[in-house]
């Protein structure tokens, strides 16, 4: 679980932050001012200040707020000057926007506000499309405007280069005042909040701020995004009556209450209105008491009324804001928030705890029970050795006379009254009553109680009490004093405290406002803020010395040797226990049949198992059917399986087995169980009797390959020294691969043991060392270092529609059209009712929405156009588009166990780790990876006993990427989002200084990259893999692309330039498998590029990493190859099916 704020306002003004991992609030310390109301999301939190502005605080990160300024340099060209400034009236300006209507000079860009500082200085763009430029950046066309190019042509009259300059947020984790707009306010703000965030697909950063004045105005705050995390302006937003308070949900959900204590609901709400563009009025809970505040999550309203009680709001969702009842839960509160996951919590009104609502889960959003949160404040006397103030103070309360302080034992220090039997110390008022006992005097405030925390001075110092204001105060806060008692009273003892610490030692503070929505908490998560036995547990932990703990441990590990050999002695004489016997274990199943027609039929599945002298393992596996009325049998055995891949869909339980006759075949053994449970115990055992007969034990080795399948599954292979042998190396389809629990989407590791994933929602995961996990129980699975994974990913389905003259589109298609409501080749039916997770171990988190953010761009209702299904699809409709279609996304999540630690709070999209040798002393190994946004980052303090690493440095691009690679010799090699490369030098130890643009190979745009010892490889979007020739340590950046192989879809290079890949349309002898797990032959220092391909395990593979295997190949030299005279260069496997440096153009 991530880390999350949970953030709250004391009755001070003073505002504090819970972590979900801590067990304290932390008070915000950089700030002296006073809050009345702070909102909250995951990356900043608002807050109004008692000087009526607003603030923001921006979470500090490693992953700073850039925002990119361009203008554009225009010139025309003329007989005599040539390009120069001086261009014609009816032309644009000189210093231009990119369409030329807007005057954008160098010196006309301010700093929104103080915030902000520039990064750099102007400097120009030599990128065009992923081609670089000329020197200087110039692009040229006919006139303006029109289409430009790189290269200029005799009938070049114009031309435009562009300028870029970075500014940079600077106020992380610091309170910044929005600055005031040219036209002030009427009004100060008296509410404020945020939310917005998952508005259908609303681009990351993107916010929605809403505020009311104290004239019961409501106003919206625009372009609020991650790049503007301030925003431009307010816009007020008109109301049918006066407003009190507000509450914006994660979603589409706006909700405000009316001074009359009605409610109001924003209705049109959406992706290109953030708006909205109507109010609906909703009556009170309660119609003889009105609402005094609400609170809105994704699909819930709860509400407080005036009397403090608590309703919730039943069948409330994007499509039904309104909702349909009010429900009235237990308990009396006097403010409520809803939060991330729809999790709720409130202030009391009485004793002005947070309480968090326990049990919501997403079919229960009411919860079941209230729990307050009592943990201390960051610098509470009453948690720190040195708490003698407290017990001095107290006593001075709580006696008949005045007792200067003396000199305490370590028992009295640790003594604390139990909340809510002392009183509180202020330096204002006295907020709580307590009720005085038998010489007891009650104490309603005093100007200046201060103790200090060494012992206070010996005399003690006398302040006057002002009665009267006190009982004030008290009646203020709802306690009513003893007048009898209190006039009594004319004088007290006062010590020095600290001006900040406004509560007892032995109280809770006093909370006035909560905010959660940042706080990312589930039914599932653990907290730390309900443990009130924890200080205890660890008080008695601390009496226990280390000494005794050490000869406890002694005295444990002597009795039971003592023991194991008592026991043992008696069964000397007996023969060694060691099973020679044959163990079986038997199943019926179904299974696919090798021949036509294929068909699942019931077949008995056995597993024999049986162990020699020596004790090593192994087993066949028995397949029993019937034929014909005739019963047959297929078998394998155990030490020839290659792996086992588990198939989970929807209708059948099913897992495959191959062996490498099958991997030839492209056709493994395929078997379906009854049910989830049987497939996976049975997955398990096979596993680890495969392990067993292979004598492979424990987590993977250093060196190991690991892949991922394109369901997720992670597996591992242990390589031999001649995987990579010259001339006979290790068949690739001979390669054992077990799987690892955990879900992950890539991987990459080095030869130190250092491996990082990123899931399908690109969270980051570093490899804890652990092996197991999953449905892998006892001795398959590590009992340590196994956590729990999570993982959501999107599903997409795409409503098709066809235009005819009558009734313009409609999902009237013709006969010969695809599904109306299709996959994305349109050649399955795929509706929103019928449509399901990936498997069962998929939930679903949320309901359909139009997917923006296709490629080729869409309208405003998300639609795509083109002539014919199916074609090249554009977002704007032309004459000649008669066929239209939309994206359609549903997120679903996913949960297992693993031997991988979450890194927060940076989502990334690519990560690269330096490949090394084994005998590497590499103190700080590099590691450089991209963000989701595209930004590149060099991972700090990543040593092998942190792997995760400490922090994240920010290298500067002009344009986001999507790919990076990092070689032996610290050169970093990137693929931009646009096709293009770039080449970064001597990263190690510094990040490098500046980025080379690589042009890209003829008309192809790259997707992928891939750097090894010398060797350079890219894959671009075409599926083409290219070589980069004429890499030397003088000239880096290579010299030209050189075309290897074409149906690629991922490609590694190894610390010794080994080659391995991804390929698609591979065929088998049985049928063709699209990835498939390919190495590439021959590779030599005198040959990088290899001589064929060699075939393994497939299909339905996504990635691979062989950078972590650095074992030197063995060499052989055959007599038959002392020949000197040269030879045409032979396929190593002359039984096997390989092919020439294009060999995976089989199929095409």
């Amino acid at each position: 679980m991530p880390v999350s704020l949970l953030w709250a306002v004391d009755v001070y003004g003073r505002v504090y932050s819970l972590s979900t991992a801590g067990q304290q609030w932390e008070q915000c310390r950089n700030s002296q001012m006073e809050f009345k109301r702070v909102t909250a999301a995951q990356t900043c939190c608002w807050g109004i200040a008692c000087d009526n502005s607003v603030y923001l605080n921006v979470h500090a990160s490693d992953l700073p707020i850039r925002y990119q300024e361009d203008t554009y340099e225009n010139q025309r060209w003329n007989p005599v000057d040539g390009f120069s400034d001086r261009l014609l009236p009816s032309d644009r300006w000189q210093w231009s926007d990119s369409s030329g209507l807007q005057h954008q000079p160098l010196n006309g860009f301010q700093l929104p506000s103080s915030t902000w500082e520039w990064e750099g200085d102007w400097h120009v763009d030599e990128n065009l499309e992923g081609e670089p430029t000329e020197k200087e950046g110039w692009t040229y066309a006919m006139d303006f405007p029109a289409a430009y190019t790189k290269d200029k042509k005799w009938n070049s009259c114009v031309r435009r280069r562009r300028w870029l300059r970075y500014r940079r947020y600077k106020a992380m984790d610091t309170w910044a005042k929005i600055p005031s707009q040219q036209t002030t306010l009427p009004d100060p703000f008296s509410d404020i909040s945020c939310g917005g965030w998952e508005i259908s697909e609303e681009p990351g950063g993107r916010l929605s701020l809403w505020a009311v004045s104290l004239q019961g105005k409501v106003w919206f705050r625009e372009g609020i995004s991650h790049h503007n995390p301030e925003g431009s302006s307010w816009v007020e937003v008109p109301l049918p009556g006066e407003v009190v308070q507000i509450s914006c949900g994660p979603g589409d959900l706006v909700w405000a209450v009316l001074w009359e204590g009605q409610l109001l609901v924003r209705e049109g709400i959406s992706r290109d209105n953030s708006k909205g563009t109507s109010w609906a009025v909703v009556e009170s809970p309660n119609p003889e008491v009105g609402a005094i505040h609400v609170a809105v999550g994704m699909n819930v309203v709860w509400a407080v009324t005036k009397d403090n009680k608590v309703w919730f709001r039943r069948g409330v969702n994007s499509h039904n804001p309104c909702g349909s009842g009010w429900i009235s839960m237990v308990g009396e509160m006097a403010m409520i928030n809803v939060g991330l996951n729809d999790q709720v919590w409130a202030i009391g009104c009485e004793d002005r705890v947070v309480y968090f609502r326990q049990g919501i889960t997403s079919s229960e959003l009411s919860g079941k029970t209230w729990k307050a949160i009592n943990v201390p404040r960051d610098g509470d006397r009453s948690h720190s050795s040195a708490s003698a103030s407290s017990l001095h103070s107290a006593g001075c309360f709580f006696s008949g006379e005045v007792r200067a302080p003396s000199v305490a034992s370590d028992a009295e220090l640790d003594i604390e009254h139990p909340p809510g039997d002392g009183a509180i110390i202020s330096s204002a008022v006295l907020e709580e009553e307590v009720v005085p006992g038998e010489g007891e005097v009650n104490v309603l405030s005093s100007d200046a109680i201060t103790c200090t925390q060494s012992g206070g001075p010996p005399d003690p110092q006398w302040s006057n009490v002002d009665l009267e204001e006190a009982q004030i105060q008290h009646v203020q806060t709802g306690a009513v004093p003893d007048s009898a008692d209190s006039c009594s009273l004319s004088s007290v003892a006062t010590y020095t405290l600290a001006l900040e610490d406004q509560y007892g030692a032995d109280e809770h503070p006093l909370w006035a406002w909560v905010s959660g929505g940042g706080c990312s908490v589930d039914s599932h998560s653990q907290l730390n803020w309900f443990n009130s036995m924890l200080q205890s547990v660890q008080s008695m932990s601390l009496s226990v010395s280390p000494a005794q703990t050490a000869a406890w441990r002694k005295q444990i590990f002597e009795q039971l040797t003592e023991r194991s050999k008592r026991e043992m002695d008696n069964f000397r004489h007996y023969e060694q226990a060691i099973e020679q016997s044959v163990w079986v274990k038997k199943g019926a199943m179904q299974w696919w049949r090798d021949w036509k027609p294929h068909k699942w039929i019931d077949v008995h599945f056995a597993l024999e198992q049986f162990s020699g002298a020596d004790g090593n393992k192994d087993g066949i596996l028995f397949i029993y059917y019937n034929y014909h009325e005739e019963k047959k049998y297929l078998h394998a055995f155990i030490n020839e399986v290659t792996i086992l891949v588990p198939v989970l869909n929807h209708s059948k339980h099913t897992f495959a087995i191959y062996t490498p006759e099958r991997t030839k075949q492209r056709w493994p053994i395929r078997l379906a169980a009854a049910t989830e449970l049987e497939m996976y115990d049975w997955l398990a055992l096979l596993s680890v009797s495969c392990c067993d007969s292979r004598g492979i034990q424990g987590p993977p080795s250093k060196q190991a390959i690991w892949s991922i399948t394109c369901k997720g599954d992670i597996f591992v292979s242990e390589p031999s020294s001649a995987l990579e042998a010259t001339p006979y190396p290790t068949p690739c389809d001979q390669m054992f691969w077990r799987q690892v629990g955990g879900h992950l989407r890539l991987v990459d590791c080095n030869s130190l043991g250092i491996v990082w994933g990123i899931g399908y929602d690109h969270t980051a995961w570093v490899y804890s060392g652990g092996y197991g996990g999953g449905f892998f129980q006892g001795l398959a699975s590590s009992t340590d270092n196994i956590y729990t994974q999570t993982d959501t990913k999107s599903v997409y389905i795409y409503e098709n529609q066809r235009w005819n003259p009558v009734t313009g589109y409609t999902t009237r298609g013709l006969p010969t059209d695809r599904y109306m409501w299709s996959d994305a080749s349109g050649l399955h039916e795929c509706t929103k009712t019928g449509t399901k997770p990936p498997s069962p171990h998929w939930t679903w988190v949320s309901d359909w929405a139009i997917d923006y953010s296709v490629s080729g761009g869409t309208d405003r209702e998300g639609w795509q156009y083109a002539a014919d299904f199916p074609a090249s699809y554009h977002g704007f409709k032309t004459m000649k588009d008669f066929v239209r279609r939309r994206r359609w996304a549903r997120k679903c999540k996913l949960s297992t166990t693993g031997p991988w630690q979450e890194i927060p709070p940076i989502q990334l999209s690519d990560v690269t780790i330096l490949p090394c040798s084994a005998q590497s002393s590499v103190d700080v190994v590099p590691l450089w990876a991209i963000s989701n946004k595209g930004d590149v980052l060099c991972r700090m303090g990543v040593t092998l006993l942190t792997p995760a690493g400490t922090s994240w440095l920010h290298v500067g691009t002009d344009q986001p990427f999507k790919s990076i690679s990092i070689g032996a010799a610290s050169q970093v090699w990137g693929v931009a989002r646009d096709g293009s490369a770039f080449y970064r030098g001597s990263v190690s130890p510094s990040a490098g200084d500046c980025w080379y643009h690589i042009p890209s190979p003829a008309k192809q745009k790259l997707k992928q990259v891939s750097v090894g010892r010398t060797s350079v490889y890219t894959v671009d979007e075409n599926g083409n893999l290219w070589y980069r020739q004429g890499v030397t340590p003088s000239y880096p950046q290579g010299s030209s692309w050189e075309h290897i192989s074409n149906n690629v879809r991922k490609v590694s290079v190894g610390p010794l330039d080994q080659v391995w890949i991804i390929a698609d349309k591979v065929q088998g002898s049985h049928s063709l498998s699209c990835g498939t797990v390919c190495h590439r032959l021959g590779v030599q220092p005198m040959d990088p590029k290899g001589q064929s391909w060699d075939y393994g395990i497939g299909g339905g593979w996504d990635h691979i990493t062989i950078r972590g295997n650095s074992m030197e190949p063995s060499r052989i030299c055959l007599s038959s190859m002392t020949d000197p005279s040269p030879q045409a260069p032979r396929s190593p496997l002359p039984v096997r099916s390989t092919e020439s440096s294009s060999a995976l153009n089989l199929t095409m």
